[in-house]
């Protein structure tokens, strides 16, 4: 009996051993090789989910969904001893970074490598070598990588784009000819707007790290800090005529960057340069792409203790086969063999030097906690409004950031982030206080630093985003170190109002929360208005544009109840009143209470339009304040019936014949034109609209012999004139409806020098700058000397319509939440 027992044993195990032994390469499981034809995600699914069940040295998490319910994967794959401890090697890493209490296991701990491919939809050659270089770890009869496993913990995510994947790809798919087509002006290598590269809000996933404005970022990065790896790389393809990229980066590379991280991206560099050289492809490091915008897939784990790198394939746009500037031709296969070589070479850098990595990771942050870095230990934010600072305090924890409220002390001198200077001030109990003396201090400095250190000022992205200035609170930096008083805060809940017969209620208007409030009421059918000029009630004071819901106007016996319960459902807080006779300023009845038409908003798309700028539109209508928006394309203009809108607004684009009569004839009858970065700049020096060009003032005294130039200098003398994104000081007018809610100042993110004249008597200069309005960021000297004494944000009069002039960009990426309300102005407010 014990013999057969132990017969059938040996034949379940020989089974299993067989079975084993036979995972299905990528080529086998779909049919072809890997870049001879575009993968869909379902199938990409499809076989991780499958090597998940044939193989028992991984296990696949779905962490999440995009907007368009594809499911966001992570396969963690490490040896037989360590797949069955992975919570135990997560939390000992948490601990090595000082996120857990507790004491790390170093010897014992592998060393972990995250691999993040296709952020770009239409860079989908990575997704494929992913699914290689996943077989290339699982295949048993693969000693090599068996051999690193042993102490290496490798996690891909194999398509951090999935929408964006699939939109480019069944793009291809639909026009692709029977043989790829390499000619470069062939159909199949022109994607349609808006492209494949944004998510489904037309969003840059790689720019929204840190921000994690997206639903996909959001769930990625709830993952990536339960691990926090040691190595990050982040998988892209660049023009079709480029070589690959690899580390290391090009300058500027932050000063929080650390020399282990500097050296060890040449080391990984050098021996991905191994494997190119060796199969004759060719590549190119230490250009173009820097280290200092903190959003990237590299600078994100940079400034959290890893090694990020990004990898950059020639390829955009360029189908299965491409004809390049040199008369080569550019294969899907070749591209996925050359992110497959990169992604096997970094997991033998990793596991080669496995101590090293995880004795600097443990040491980045024990210096962190010990010696954090820049001049302030302490951070003050003023509550002086509580949605964007509960706001902010979400963003500081999704990035792991400690944080708490008050300090003992309450009169307090440090760095005033607003003037400039140093000032004595006092902490209040509902203040938001940061101590730098803590694991993620680098990550802290980087977003909390007034002024960027840049060392080479040829950038790749923006160079100013300190977050008191996007989220526009008053903010202080103090050289020693505090800690907060309390871990939480003691603002009352707003209170639920339950059967009030109310003459009127009384809405705050300072935040897009409260722009959210109106638009849910809107959404019933509820009739508001708001105030021109401030008042006071109930003992409470109420800035301009304060909203009132009165009964009047409002003849439905479920008035208070639908008023009541919108407010509760959204943890809003509501002032009833009794009567319309205010205690300050004017009442109810005045004809500064203005009336506020429910907006039927269209929107700009199509092509032209910066699909970027108006996806900042469509998610902040659809995801933040929940308010209906209709979507047409520009070249649909013409046969839309303009009748149905009240409010058009056109993001930063190229639109041709603009702006059309018909426009310009919906304006003067009553309609609002909302003109955004380019739009304005369209719009300048045309008849009717009163905005013009600030002209450059010439000096005629000086020497008008022509500069000589040298070649080899001419993108630094182009960066004289350039602005990769620089904040600016704008002085604002907040009587005007357009600047309601706000204080008399908003910091603007420019990127370029464009600056206008002041409109004359049918308008209002809403925003302008001074000749000292630079804050923060580079700003070349001819741009600086440029952006003076001009406006920035207008409204003009036409007819009986009003056109808004916004010369820069208020809801940058989502996160510049300072723009937000007065965007919402633009909406709601302006024209009423």
């Amino acid at each position: 009996m014990i013999k057969r027992l132990l017969l059938v044993v040996i034949a379940v195990a020989s089974f299993s051993a067989a079975f084993a032994q036979n995972i299905q390469s990528p080529e086998q499981f779909l049919g072809y090789k890997p870049g001879e034809q575009f993968t869909p995600h379902y199938r990409i699914v499809e076989y991780f989910r499958y090597v998940a069940t044939a193989s028992k040295s991984v296990k696949l998490q779905q962490f999440g969904t995009t907007n368009e319910g594809r499911p966001q994967l992570a396969m963690f794959i490490a040896s037989d001893e360590n797949i069955g401890r992975l919570e135990d090697i997560r939390h000992n890493n948490l601990k090595l970074a000082g996120m857990e209490n507790g004491t790390a296991n170093l010897p014992d701990a592998p060393v972990i490598l995250w691999l993040s491919y296709n952020v770009h939809g239409n860079e989908p050659a990575s997704s494929e070598a992913a699914m290689w270089t996943l077989f290339d770890l699982v295949n048993p009869a693969n000693t090599r990588t068996k051999a690193w496993l042993k102490n290496t913990l490798v996690v891909i995510d194999p398509c951090l784009n999935p929408d964006g994947r699939d939109r480019y790809v069944n793009f291809y798919n639909s026009v692709k000819a029977g043989k790829p087509d390499p000619s470069p002006t062939a159909r199949e290598h022109a994607e349609p707007w808006p492209g494949g590269r944004v998510n489904h809000y037309y969003f840059d996933l790689n720019r929204d790290w840190a921000w994690q404005a997206q639903k996909e970022t959001q769930n990625r990065i709830g993952l990536y800090n339960q691990w926090l790896p040691e190595v990050h790389v982040d998988y892209h393809e660049q023009g079709v005529n480029s070589p690959y990229y690899f580390a290391p980066a090009a300058e500027p590379y932050h000063k929080d960057i650390t020399q282990w991280q500097r050296d060890f991206q040449v080391t990984i560099g050098k021996n991905n340069a191994k494997d190119f050289d060796k199969n004759g492809w060719m590549y190119f490091t230490k250009q173009v792409f820097d280290l200092l915008y903190p959003s990237y897939g590299d600078t994100y784990p940079l400034y959290n203790g890893s090694i990020g790198m990004t990898y950059e394939q020639g390829g955009i746009s360029g189908g299965l086969a491409v004809v390049t500037r040199s008369g080569d031709t550019l294969t899907l296969v070749q591209r996925v063999a050359h992110h497959h070589s990169t992604s096997i070479s970094t997991i033998e850098t990793a596991s080669t030097n496995a101590g090293k990595l995880l004795t600097e990771f443990k040491k980045f942050f024990d210096n962190s906690k010990a010696n954090p870095p820049g001049p302030y230990k302490t951070y003050i934010i003023k509550n002086d409004n509580n949605e964007k600072v509960d706001k902010l305090a979400k963003l500081l924890a999704r990035n792991g950031i400690q944080y708490g409220y008050g300090l003992a002390a309450k009169s307090i001198t440090g760095f005033d982030y607003f003037s400039g200077k140093t000032e004595t001030y006092n902490v209040d109990a509902n203040d938001l206080v940061i101590n730098a003396y803590q694991p993620k201090a680098v990550l802290l400095n980087v977003l909390m630093e007034p002024t960027t250190f840049i060392a080479d000022s040829a950038t790749y992205d923006i160079t100013a985003w300190a977050l008191p200035y996007a989220f526009g609170l008053r903010a202080y930096g103090l050289k020693e170190s505090l800690k907060p008083a309390t871990a939480s805060w003691n603002v009352a809940k707003p209170q639920v109002l339950q059967n009030t017969h109310a003459y009127a209620y009384v809405s705050a208007w300072q935040s897009v929360a409260d722009v959210r409030f109106l638009a849910a009421l809107m959404n019933k059918g509820i009739k508001a208005r708001y105030s021109e000029t401030p008042f006071e009630i109930a003992g409470k004071k109420f800035m301009a544009g304060s909203l009132l819901i009165t009964k009047a106007g409002n003849d439905r016996a479920d008035f208070d109840q639908v008023v009541t319960q919108t407010a509760a459902e959204l943890g809003h807080e509501l002032t009833p009143i009794s009567t319309g006779f205010m205690d300050k300023g004017n009442d109810i009845g005045s004809s500064e209470v203005r009336f506020i038409k429910q907006p039927r908003v269209v929107l700009m798309t199509g092509d032209g339009v910066n699909s970027e700028a108006m996806g900042e539109v469509w998610h902040l209508f659809e995801q933040q304040i929940g308010y209906p928006i209709t979507l047409i394309r520009y070249q649909d203009l013409g046969r839309t019936k303009l009748s149905d809108f009240d409010v058009a607004i056109f993001p930063d684009g190229r639109y041709d014949g603009f702006p059309s009569e018909k426009l310009q004839a919906w304006v003067r009858d009553g309609g609002r034109l909302i003109a955004m970065e380019n739009a304005v700049s369209l719009l300048a020096d045309k008849k009717d609209f009163g905005i013009k060009h600030k002209e450059d003032k010439k000096d005629d005294k000086k020497d008008k012999t022509p500069e000589v130039k040298v070649y080899a200098n001419r993108e630094r003398d182009a960066i004289s004139s350039g602005i990769p994104g620089a904040i600016f000081k704008m002085s604002l007018d907040n009587t005007h409806p357009l600047g309601f809610g706000m204080p008399n100042y908003y910091y603007t993110l420019k990127m370029n020098d464009d600056i206008y004249e002041p409109l004359g008597d049918d308008g209002w200069n809403v925003g302008t700058v001074k000749k000292d309005a630079y804050v923060s960021g580079f700003a070349g000297a001819q741009s600086k000397q440029k952006i003076a004494n001009g406006m920035l944000l207008g409204v003009q009069s036409m007819g009986r319509g009003s056109v808004i002039y916004m010369a820069d960009d208020p809801l940058f990426r989502s996160f510049w939440e300072n723009g937000k309300l007065m965007f919402s102005n633009a909406v709601f407010m302006v024209g009423q």
